[in-house]
């Protein structure tokens, strides 16, 4: 049976000026799992998934999005297909002038023709869903970091994603808030059917979260597989790296996710 693949990297280059950044990545990405990209500053883990959703276009090589070459399209189908994905970004990107539920509803109103009732029913659901029930009112201002980073989550998936984007998401945040974080990106993955694509170098989140693991370095994926897999792994440099989550799935003793 052939491999449902939802998101395809074929090598992959891309320069800015002088500095290679990507050097011919390939990734296959299968829908309903859930990918955590790893790797150190500067190894090109943004720049992979401003690919994936067309931010960036690759100097070589290709990037297919259910099929679709993401490159070869104009700016009103790449449109139409960034909204197959939710993002999810580092500092929550929230619009300090608008209310919470402002924020989530914002593409419902911009890309939708739902009726207002409609929309703030849609916004109550999001926000219960991440756990933020009665907070429509409220400015981003009024949120603690890690009810800023639920609220962008509920706005990640306003719109009913298929692909929900996540950029270093517990950056900034105390271990407990970093663990209801983690729990909801699993719990959204099963619930709602998405395929999850999160960008980290934290190991404990890469622990919780990964069906399975990609790590970039220097420009390349050096190891990708099951966390198991990748975890085992003899080369240096994915060792060293995945040292402590290693440690943490020895420690807890966990088979799986």
């Amino acid at each position: 049976m052939a491999e449902d693949i939802i998101i395809e990297m074929v090598d992959v280059h891309k320069a800015f000026g002088p500095k290679q950044v990507l050097k011919g990545v390939n990734l296959k990405i299968r829908r309903g799992e859930s990918m955590v990209i790893i790797g150190g500053s500067g190894s090109g883990k943004s720049v992979t998934i401003k690919h994936m959703i067309g931010l960036l276009a690759p100097d070589a090589g290709h990037v297919y999005v259910d099929g679709v070459d993401v490159a070869a399209l104009g700016e009103r189908d790449l449109n139409q297909l960034r909204r197959k994905f939710g993002m999810l970004f580092q500092g929550g990107a929230m619009f300090d002038s608008l209310t919470v539920g402002d924020n989530v509803g914002f593409a419902l109103r911009e890309h939708t023709n739902l009726s207002k009732s409609d929309i703030e029913k849609k916004v109550k659901e999001k926000l219960k869903m991440v756990g933020l029930e009665g907070t429509e009112s409220l400015k981003p201002a009024e949120l603690s970091g890690g009810m800023l980073k639920r609220a962008g989550l509920a706005r990640a998936i306003a719109m009913d994603p298929e692909i929900i984007l996540y950029d270093e998401p517990t950056t900034g945040l105390d271990p407990i808030m970093c663990d209801q974080i983690n729990d909801l990106i699993v719990s959204l993955q099963k619930t709602i059917g998405t395929t999850a694509v999160t960008i980290t170098h934290d190991m404990v989140s890469t622990n919780r979260i990964a069906d399975r693991i990609a790590m970039l370095y220097k420009g390349e994926f050096v190891a990708v597989g099951t966390p198991e897999e990748v975890f085992a792994s003899t080369q240096p440099v994915v060792a060293e790296f995945c040292y402590v989550g290693k440690v943490i799935r020895q420690t807890e003793g966990l088979a799986g996710r």
